[in-house]
């Protein structure tokens, strides 16, 4: 028998998810966004449950050809446009709109010839500093470009840095503002901006994060009234039980010492699985119904919890480490990090079922 261990993909949330996103856009356009493989869900096996989308927005050439492949004949956006001038052959081939952020890429666009002229978003800089022009040189580039034969459409681009705070947009909004005249496409507004700042939506808005059912802000708390359903739950079993005393310690380096007797269960999931390692103790796990907090050092197959307040726990009995029952967002707080890290790092060895 395997592990039991699994990662089951929650395939009618992302249609739900979607559907959500609709009721605050409007009458924007949403680009789906399926980088890193669908945030570790798998493009090839979810994207049909998105396929109302307008667009998938995606990282490499790699996952756009698989979305072709897949039958998909809608727009596909490469967020960060192309790494090589010999890239615009497959955008050409596979009909990609793409972003563009520098001038090398203005240059190879300007002497490339297509077979049908292709569609551009025009990232600007609006204070994150990644990715982007300067605003001074930014209404120059958009006009070099729209001016070029082979380019059909230019859209207007920009990416928040605090979009899940109440302010966080105001700044470079107004920076990006100055450019909007109607007379391109608009695509500003990230998950945060989908959902708390609707006057960014303009023609496009770019969902990712919120569409697998999680926050933004990395706080469940505020995504709480807006019905977004996990996409991801990774459950397995205890495998074992003990009785410890005061003073007995638990998993590596003993980092947790009872401080009474405690009925404790080991659960076969570990920092190979996925599972963050820096977890610390206290993080949520639920089981049957009660959140039990984790003990001690993460192992790399096993990870030990308090089921005190569980008497009846027993080996077999099924544990979520984070899904439906717990929001993925409570578990990466508590490890100091991110539902979008926990989804992408999920383990090739963990097996995976979609369910419908």
């Amino acid at each position: 028998m395997p592990r039991p261990i699994s990662a089951v993909i929650h395939l009618q949330n992302f249609t739900h998810n979607l559907s959500v996103v609709r009721q605050h856009v409007g009458h924007a356009k949403i680009w789906s966004v399926m980088k890193a493989d669908a945030y570790g869900h798998s493009i090839k096996h979810v994207w049909k449950a998105l396929a109302a989308s307008d667009g998938f927005a995606i990282l490499d050439l790699n996952e756009a050809i698989l979305l072709r492949e897949q039958g998909w004949k809608g727009p596909i956006l490469l967020l960060e446009g192309f790494f090589q001038p010999d890239d615009l052959k497959v955008i050409d081939q596979y009909q990609l709109t793409t972003a563009v952020h520098s001038y090398w890429q203005l240059d190879a666009i300007e002497n490339r010839h297509f077979q049908n002229p292709i569609s551009v978003y025009v990232k600007l800089n609006s204070g994150m500093n990644r990715l982007g022009f300067e605003p001074s040189e930014y209404a120059q580039v958009v006009h070099r470009l729209s001016a070029m034969e082979n380019v059909e459409t230019v859209t207007l681009m920009t990416h928040f840095a605090n979009s899940d705070l109440s302010t966080g947009t105001d700044k470079p909004h107004a920076i990006i503002k100055q450019f909007i005249d109607g007379q391109f496409p608009v695509c500003i507004a990230n998950s945060g901006a989908t959902l708390w700042h609707p006057k960014t939506h303009y023609d496009w808005v770019r969902s990712g994060v919120i569409l697998y059912g999680a926050s933004p802000s990395g706080r469940w708390q505020d995504i709480a009234d807006k019905d977004l359903r996990a996409t991801m739950t990774l459950q397995s079993q205890i495998i074992a039980t003990h009785e410890i005393a005061a003073g007995e310690s638990i998993g590596y380096g003993s980092k947790f010492t009872a401080p009474y007797p405690m009925k404790i269960a080991t659960v076969a999931c570990g920092y190979a699985d996925g599972y963050p390692r820096h977890a610390p103790t206290g993080t949520p796990i639920w089981l049957n119904g009660t959140r039990c907090p984790l003990l001690g050092t993460v192992s790399m197959d096993m990870l030990t919890i308090d089921v005190s307040e569980c008497p009846t726990a027993k080996i077999g009995d099924r544990v979520e480490l984070w899904g439906k029952n717990l929001p993925i967002d409570d578990v990466a707080q508590a490890a100091g990090t991110i539902g979008y890290e926990l989804m992408c790092a999920l383990a090739k060895r963990v097996p995976v079922v979609y369910e419908n």
